[in-house]
């Protein structure tokens, strides 16, 4: 094989120029022959007796497109290689001009990796929020673990805020049922939201065997169209009311809900660590999405369309696996929801452009600052990985090869350098809640003045 041209096209394509060399192409059709030969019946000879001189005497070149089909991967790689381009999407492959006797000229068309140009990476600023655990905060799991502990015993009094109401309820529009608006023995807790606003506290101070119209207008954001800002009434019978029971909150309770540990004082400081481990995550994670943004802003490159399509369909692809594994299947899925497939795909792709820019971008700042991944971070990473899923060692080559763990260990060590080099301010969580009360109110303003 020889590369005979490469040649670059808009939109980050190249056009390869391939030759393959009669000797090459002899020894793939001889393949080829050996493969799909059995298959021939040529008179004279029993089915797949036929010697390949015989049989391309009397239908021609009949191998040399089997033989091109074997060889095609080995050719590719070669001629990707001596390029120096990576290639994102399948290849269109014709016929070009003036090939050696026995031998063939492909044109192939590909799209590759785009050459990325970035502004400045280093010295970007950013703000970090500080983390902080409130004894409040505390006081709240431990609460939510003791609900999630609690017992439920019917009562014979009327309903108050915080009791699970058991119903029947229909609603009706100007007297007219509507789809969706009725259930029996439903269970509601009063004053858990689920339910639309006023709904709830209107069946407070019933009791069972009441009845109770319940009169509610949906809201004007309502994701029903046809209810929008309706008036309804729900008939609603009252079957029983049902308190919760919260065990007590002691040294019992701390064991009972934590597998470490023995006093709710122990019980509070894993809370307390947990907490402030989930903040932390979360802040660096916004961290490195404030810096991400400010680099893939200044980037420079020709993305091809297949590469945002193949992540786009890598995210629905690995949704689509999630929901089936909790029973549902994606059509079920996208009609639940109002969709159809396009608008369902649709819907990962502005998530798909960014992932695509920041790979591209952290892949960059790897070849910029010269990463380079040994054989020992490799099996350091196999090994933590290893331990991280319980899984076995072959087990997780089978599934992740060495170029995946070092294409990933290179961006994880591009975003470490990111943030090395940032200029990061900490802010207070009460000023990162005020700015972020004050953004949405500036885009809400500016919405509502769009609408004018």
């Amino acid at each position: 094989m020889q590369l005979k041209n490469t040649e670059k096209l808009e939109n980050s394509y190249v056009s390869l120029t391939i030759e393959v060399e009669p000797a090459e192409l002899e020894k793939a059709k001889d393949k080829a022959f050996k493969k799909e030969g059995r298959k021939i019946q040529v008179p004279g000879f029993r089915k797949g007796k036929a010697p390949r001189m015989l049989i391309e005497r009397m239908y021609g070149d009949i191998f040399f497109e089997d033989a091109l089909n074997l060889i095609f991967p080995d050719l590719m790689d070669q001629a990707v290689e001596q390029a120096g381009v990576k290639p994102v999407g399948r290849p269109e492959v014709d016929f070009g001009e003036d090939a050696p006797k026995g031998g063939a000229v492909l044109i192939v068309k590909v799209a590759v990796e785009p050459d990325v140009t970035l502004g400045e990476y280093k010295g970007l600023t950013a703000e970090k929020a500080e983390v902080k655990v409130l004894k409040k905060e505390i006081k709240e799991e431990i609460e939510r673990l003791a609900k999630r502990m609690a017992r439920v015993e019917t009562v014979e009094r009327a309903a108050k805020k915080g009791d699970i109401v058991t119903i029947d309820f229909e609603g009706s529009i100007d007297g007219v049922p509507f789809s969706g608006g009725a259930a029996q023995n439903h269970n509601l807790e009063l004053g858990s939201g689920s339910f639309i606003p006023g709904f709830e506290d209107q069946l407070i101070g019933c009791a069972a065997g009441d009845e109770k119209d319940v009169v509610v207008t949906f809201p004007e954001d309502y994701n029903a169209e046809e209810l929008k800002g309706k008036e309804a009434v729900f008939k609603c019978m009252v079957h029983a009311v049902k308190q919760t029971i919260l065990p007590e909150m002691d040294d019992e309770f701390a064991k009972d809900v934590s597998e470490t540990a023995d006093t709710m004082e122990d019980l509070e400081k894993e809370i307390s660590e947990r907490l402030n481990q989930t903040r932390s995550d979360a802040a660096e994670r916004e961290l490195e999405e404030k810096l991400l943004d400010q680099v893939i802003e200044s980037m420079q490159a020709e993305i091809p369309e297949v590469m945002y399509e193949t992540e786009a369909s890598n995210q629905m692809n690995d949704f689509a696996y999630r929901i089936q594994m909790q029973g549902v299947s994606i059509e079920q899925y996208v009609q639940m929801n109002g969709m159809d497939m396009r608008s369902f795909r649709d819907a990962f792709r502005p998530q798909a452009e960014r992932q695509v820019k920041v790979r591209l971008a952290l892949n960059k700042i790897a070849e910029l600052e010269n990463i380079e991944i040994t054989k020992e971070d490799i099996e350091a990473e196999y090994s933590r990985l290893c331990d991280n899923y319980g899984m076995e060692d072959e087990q997780l080559r089978s599934m992740l090869s060495e170029s995946v763990i070092t294409s990933d260990l290179k961006i994880t060590r591009a975003l470490t350098i990111l943030k090395d080099n940032a200029k990061i301010k900490k802010i207070s969580r009460r000023k990162k809640a005020e700015a972020e009360a004050a953004e949405t109110e500036t885009g809400t303003e500016t919405e509502s003045e769009n609408e004018e």
